[in-house]
C-alpha cells in the first residue's frame, strides 16, 4: 500500500504531465509546495516501486501502474466533491480540502457504490471530468473565455483555478457553471472583458479571470 504522500505525488505528476512527456523536478516541487531535494528523494522511492520513470536532470513520468493509481485518486476526489456539494450542501469553494482527505480511502467497493449513488456523474462541481471506473477521462476543449471575441457567446463549463478566493469572486459575479455569457467589449489596455450575463446583468472581468474559465461556444 502506498502512503498518502506518495499518492499525492503521483496525482501531482499526473496533473502536470498533461501534454508533456517529462515533468521537471522543480515543477513537482512547486506543485507540492516543497523543496526540490525532498522531491528528488520521493521520486527515487517511487521509481523503486516502479510507479514512475525518473532520471536525474531529465524529469519524471508515470509508469502505467503509477498512472492508474493517479487516475483512481482523481476519480475518488472528484466523486467526493460531487457528493459534498450535491448531497451535503457544501459550496464549491469548500470541498477541495475535504476531498483531499477522502480521496485516499482504499475501498473500491465504496467508490463504485458512491458513483452509482450519485448516478454516475461525468463532471465534478468545478466542471472537471470524472474518470470512469476503467480510467477513461473526457477532456474539455481548451477554449477559455479569453479566447472569445466581441459579439461571441458561450456557456461556462469549467474552471481552471480552484482557489477559494477565485471561486468566491465568480460567485459574486454569478459566473458559475451553466451561466451564459456574451462578450460585449474587450479593453485593449489590459485585455479585460465586458460581459452580459444570462442576457441580463453586465460585468467586467480581468484577463486573469477570463483565462481561467472554460467555455463552450454557442450561437
Amino acid at each position: 500500500m502506498n502512503s498518502f504522500t506518495e499518492e499525492n505525488y503521483l496525482k501531482a505528476i499526473f496533473k502536470l504531465s498533461k501534454g508533456k512527456t517529462e515533468v521537471s523536478t522543480n515543477a513537482v516541487a512547486a506543485e507540492m509546495d516543497t523543496k526540490a531535494s525532498s522531491v528528488t528523494d520521493m521520486l527515487k522511492k517511487l521509481a523503486d516501486k516502479k510507479l514512475v520513470n525518473y532520471a536525474p536532470y531529465k524529469g519524471v513520468n508515470l509508469t502505467e501502474t503509477g498512472k492508474q493509481i493517479a487516475i483512481s485518486i482523481v476519480r475518488k476526489h472528484r466523486l467526493w466533491e460531487v457528493f459534498l456539494v450535491d448531497k451535503l450542501n457544501f459550496k464549491w469553494d469548500e470541498v477541495h480540502d475535504i476531498a483531499e482527505q477522502l480521496e485516499h480511502i482504499q475501498s473500491n467497493e465504496l467508490v463504485e457504490r458512491l458513483d452509482h449513488f450519485l448516478e454516475n456523474p461525468k463532471y465534478d462541481p468545478h466542471g472537471d471530468p470524472i474518470p470512469d471506473k476503467d480510467g477513461n477521462i473526457a477532456r474539455h476543449k481548451e477554449l477559455t473565455l479569453a479566447d472569445l471575441n466581441i459579439g461571441e457567446k458561450g456557456v461556462i463549463v469549467g474552471v481552471k483555478e480552484h482557489s477559494k478566493s477565485f471561486l468566491n469572486y465568480l460567485d459574486q459575479l454569478n459566473l458559475v457553471l451553466g451561466t451564459e455569457i456574451a462578450v460585449t467589449d474587450k479593453i485593449e489596455f489590459d485585455n479585460s472583458m465586458s460581459l452580459k450575463i444570462n442576457k441580463k446583468s453586465t460585468s467586467t472581468v480581468s484577463n486573469q479571470a477570463s483565462k481561467n474559465l472554460y467555455i463552450k461556444k454557442i450561437n
